[in-house]
């Protein structure tokens, strides 16, 4: 709300600026450079032009530019301009008539009866000087409604854009693999049959899980510490159905430095260890190994590599390799390193993440 307030403050006090510093120029600034004393109808007529420049000022920037000259009516713009410096000359000129300014200044300048010896005929309606400052004025006018045009455009560009990425990101959230949940329900319903407290355990997790993903991925962020705890539910009740020819190792960084983090980021990668890197018949490893170091995250998953399955995370079912890289565009631009390594000597599959979260 104060940043609100002051961003309306701000403008409202450049033009009180503005126009006070022009005030100070044609009504203060100007005599003081003649030395002499001046009639009263001078400040009228100063007066007069200070009011009419504030008219163009502002019937430009309301009307004039945005309504023509931005909508790319250039030459009505242009007979507008032109009107509005024209009748404010004849307007001032008219008013120095009126008051009969000009004899009075020629009297002013030469108090001791010096007077012009040349004295002029008629009015001369070309006033340079009026001239110059209502070009100037204008000139202002249509540089401040440009900027104001491109900045409401820009938020407009931020506001749509904003709004898209939230919609994509919740589109890519959404497309974690339902299977896992399907399948986890019915190795704890197997489980059931035979070890009843490992089954209760299981079940809290798996509880605990669909609670993180209705809520906690809500927000834009969560907690490391809640990511983590999300990954290891993932990894142990993945495990309910390994048989003992599989090797997990998790590890997790120590100690634990809790920043916010984007929720369901590191899951795509473990589930591609444990969709590809499970043999039944096979001896196979997954390794899941996170840790921070100077305000960046890293990321580590290898798993053993089978020729009969698709190594590549860009066509697994779930969030895959490419919409995580997308959420990482989206959520940490020029923050992130994302390495995939297919063709290690040792027959494994890696992935290493790095992202700066601070």
């Amino acid at each position: 709300m104060a940043s609100v307030s002051l961003r309306h403050r701000v403008p409202l006090l450049i033009h009180i600026l503005g126009w006070g510093l022009l005030g100070f120029i044609l009504l203060l600034l100007q005599p003081l450079t003649w030395r002499i004393t001046l009639p009263p109808q001078y400040w009228v007529r100063q007066g007069v032009l200070f009011f009419l420049l504030v008219c163009v000022f502002y019937i430009n920037a309301r009307k004039w530019a945005p309504t023509y000259l931005l909508r790319g009516d250039i030459g009505l713009y242009i007979l507008f301009v032109i009107g509005a410096i024209v009748v404010t000359m004849i307007a001032v000129k008219g008013i120095e008539h009126w008051l009969n300014l000009p004899a009075l200044m020629e009297r002013a300048f030469h108090p001791n009866g010096r007077l012009d010896p040349k004295p002029k005929s008629g009015i001369r309606w070309f006033d340079t000087f009026v001239f110059l400052v209502t070009i100037m004025v204008v000139g202002i006018s249509t540089s401040v409604t440009a900027v104001e045009k491109w900045q409401h455009d820009a938020e407009i560009r931020l506001a749509l854009e904003q709004q898209r990425v939230s919609t994509e990101l919740s589109f890519l959230k959404a497309q974690i693999n339902p299977h896992f949940f399907f399948n986890t329900l019915n190795n704890i319903y197997a489980l059931t049959l035979i070890d009843v407290d490992n089954a209760r355990e299981a079940l809290h997790r798996l509880s605990r899980m669909m609670r993180y993903v209705l809520y906690e991925t809500q927000a834009s962020t969560t907690l490391l510490s809640k990511e983590l705890a999300f990954v290891q539910d993932y990894i142990q009740l993945m495990q309910l159905r390994l048989t003992d020819k599989v090797t997990v190792t998790f590890e997790q960084p120590s100690p634990l430095r809790d920043v916010p983090i984007a929720p369901m980021l590191l899951l795509p990668f473990v589930e591609n260890a444990f969709k590809h890197g499970v043999s039944a018949t096979h001896p196979s490893r997954i390794y899941v190994g996170i840790h921070q170091q100077n305000g960046t995250l890293e990321m580590d998953v290898q798993n053993t590599m089978f020729p009969e399955k698709n190594q590549s995370l860009e066509k697994s079912s779930g969030i895959g390799l490419a919409n995580t890289r997308r959420r990482l565009d989206l959520l940490y631009p020029e923050r992130y390193v994302l390495v995939v390594d297919e063709n290690r000597e040792d027959n494994e599959y890696q992935v290493r993440l790095q992202v700066k979260v601070n």
